[in-house]
């Protein structure tokens, strides 16, 4: 009894809003029957008709050409029919076949652009090689004609240093009178050294280029060889003035050892 009157207290909107409607379309209709009741009829008026004019028209019809004439069929003229001619067969002549020669068609081996351009650029690197050993060879012969030339004038100067220089060696003679004394020989004896008597001697001498005594010999003594030895030193001592031509010098030195009158 609880939940029924709970149901009638909330009643759904949905519901309330149809009742509603109901009621208003209900009023409605009971207002226009009530205002309806107390409308006038309104007197109609009659209305006149117009008799109605009604024209006939004649319609023409579209009149169809008249059809082209026929053409003439034209009879047809049967062919007269010839006698046929049986024709005479002419002897046939077996045919004699000529056996022709096969010919054989020679292929033409094209060769690959490719194989041959490469035997084209191997003989030109072969040819190229060859060329290049030659000029190796050109240039070596002529690398060996140049030292050869080199070795032949070395040679050659080396021949005339050696001349040069063996000319300056063997010595130059000098006369007595042709020595120029850069340092002259001092020559220390005594009376006694002598033996009492005048005495002569005869010298060799040997100088390089520069002047430098290099070798004394006696060619004549004195027969006193003490004396010989005296003379021998204060000559190897003495000094030639250097050669103008550079070249060595030789001399004969005569010399003359007289007693000292003072004793």
């Amino acid at each position: 009894m609880g939940h029924s009157s709970a149901a009638f207290q909330n009643p759904n909107p949905m519901k309330k809003k149809v009742i509603a409607a109901i009621v208003a379309v209900v009023i409605a209709h009971v207002g226009v029957l009530w205002s309806l009741s107390y409308l006038k009829v309104a007197e109609l008026k009659k209305i006149e008709k117009k008799p109605v004019q009604v024209k006939f028209v004649k319609i023409t019809e579209d009149i169809p050409p008249p059809p082209p004439p026929a053409t003439p069929v034209k009879p047809k003229v049967k062919p007269v029919e010839k006698p046929v001619e049986k024709k005479v067969e002419p002897v046939v002549k077996p045919k004699v076949i000529a056996q022709k020669t096969p010919v054989i068609e020679k292929k033409v081996i094209h060769q690959d652009d490719t194989q041959e351009k490469l035997k084209q650029e191997q003989q030109r690197l072969l040819d190229e090689q060859k060329r290049q050993e030659q000029l190796k060879q050109e240039q070596a012969l002529r690398e060996q004609q140049a030292r050869e030339q080199a070795a032949r004038e070395q040679a050659a100067r080396d021949q005339a240093a050696r001349d040069a220089a063996a000319q300056r060696a063997k010595p130059r003679t000098l006369s007595a009178g042709e020595i120029s004394w850069k340092r002259k020989p001092q020559l220390n004896f005594s009376n006694k050294d002598l033996g009492g008597s005048n005495k002569s001697v005869s010298v060799n001498i040997e100088a390089d280029a520069s002047g430098k005594i290099t070798d004394v010999k006696i060619l004549k003594s004195t027969g006193m060889p003490a004396l010989d030895e005296k003379v021998l030193r204060a000559v190897r001592n003495a000094k030639f003035k250097a050669s103008n031509d550079g070249s060595a010098m030789r001399a004969i030195l005569p010399l003359e050892l007289a007693i000292n009158p003072n004793g």
